[in-house]
């Protein structure tokens, strides 16, 4: 766990993938205290038409085509506080490491119980005791 889904526009090149995939990868292990290796990622480039935002912005946030869509899967149990440093490490992160603006960066997390994880052999690896 978790399980990542990173949403961009087709023109991104190689190095700005790689550059959010680390950005995200880094602020779950030095923020949310994820297992290091622990690290799924699916990263699938869009286009223009595919991505659909509110031109007009949403509660004061306003948008480009440059926006990334970051989908997080990951155990329940994280504090507020700990979601709001995470939306803010990949947000800072991202801004510094590709120049995509913080507006653009936009971030949600789905809870799931340990149960609800397969990482293969159709193992429940994180079975209840």
């Amino acid at each position: 766990m978790p399980l990542v889904r990173i949403n961009l526009a087709q023109t991104a090149s190689p190095e700005v993938v790689q550059a959010i995939s680390n950005v995200v990868y880094d602020a779950m292990i030095d923020v949310v205290k994820v297992p290091e290796h622990d690290k799924f990622q699916i990263i699938t480039r869009h286009a223009p038409d595919e991505l659909i935002y509110p031109a007009e912005g949403y509660l004061g946030v306003t948008y480009t085509p440059g926006i990334v869509f970051i989908q997080v899967t990951w155990n329940t149990g994280r504090t507020i506080e700990m979601k709001k440093a995470f939306y803010r490490a990949v947000a800072d992160g991202i801004h510094a490491k590709t120049g995509i603006r913080k507006e653009d960066v936009w971030i949600n997390l789905v809870e799931v119980n340990r149960e609800d994880w397969s990482f293969g052999n159709g193992d429940m690896h994180y079975a209840p005791k």
